[in-house]
């Protein structure tokens, strides 16, 4: 069996109790070794088989996996966060189905709910805005022209902006284009890992504050107003009744 594992944010024990059980079974963990936490790898058990997959195309991938089902070994396929966030799951899981070799997916915890914690705040705002929108900024890999930047901005929704900290200037640019200059903002630089930064602000200074903290990577750029503002949800309010409560 071929298992997908989501490595979670960073921190070793944010890592599901299913994906650790499963890593410490693999005989082959095959990992993005540009993005997952070393210290994650200290969870595989001793004498499996650790592949960097970084310097790795699809292929070379796929046949180190067919390679080591052929040998009937239990394999994981090591992601950063939830693997179905940016985890190009979909061509390998296509490849898999080719060869018909059987493959299960364990979601995980992603970055940007570790952002939120590390944060202390919810996206979602009771009174306030009840969207939060994932993406990323148009780079090397195009997005399509109607999730652009500045037309997601329109909708003045809460949003975490996935592998574009290194477009920081661009994004500013964009996304003033529909929120205002002092919307709130936050980088937030390897959520979760010991060296773990967050840097808050207002829109129209998020160029500088990239610039400042030398943040161009491994971080979440989070936009909207549920950095600032709280409410009060009616769930919990004692003149709200529903089926549990009178």
């Amino acid at each position: 069996m071929v298992y997908i594992v989501g490595a979670g944010p960073g921190d070793p024990e944010l890592l599901t109790v299913r994906g650790r059980r499963i890593l410490q079974q693999a005989d082959v963990v095959i990992y993005a070794g540009s993005l997952v936490n070393p210290a994650i790898l200290n969870v595989c058990r001793p004498g499996a088989k650790l592949v960097d997959s970084a310097p790795l195309t699809l292929e070379q991938i796929i046949t180190e996996i067919a390679r080591a089902h052929e040998q009937g070994l239990c394999i994981v396929r090591l992601h950063t966060g939830d693997p179905c966030l940016y985890g190009a799951i979909g061509e390998q899981m296509k490849e898999l189905d080719k060869r018909q070799i059987p493959y299960r997916v364990i979601p995980g915890v992603s970055s940007f709910s570790a952002a939120a914690a590390a944060l202390k705040r919810e996206y979602t705002v009771p009174g306030g805005s009840q969207t939060v929108i994932i993406t990323r900024a148009a780079g090397r890999t195009p997005v399509p022209d109607s999730e652009r930047l500045q037309a997601l901005a329109a909708h003045r929704s809460g949003m975490a902006i996935f592998l574009s900290a290194g477009l920081a200037g661009k994004v500013q640019q964009q996304l003033l284009q529909n929120y205002p200059g002092d919307t709130p903002v936050a980088l937030v630089y390897k959520a979760s890992w010991p060296e773990e930064k967050v840097v808050q602000g207002r829109l129209d200074q998020l160029q500088q504050m990239a610039e400042e903290n030398n943040i161009k990577s491994t971080a979440l750029i989070l936009v909207g107003e549920f950095l600032q503002k709280t409410g009060r949800s009616k769930l919990y309010h004692r003149d709200f009744t529903h089926g549990y409560r009178r």
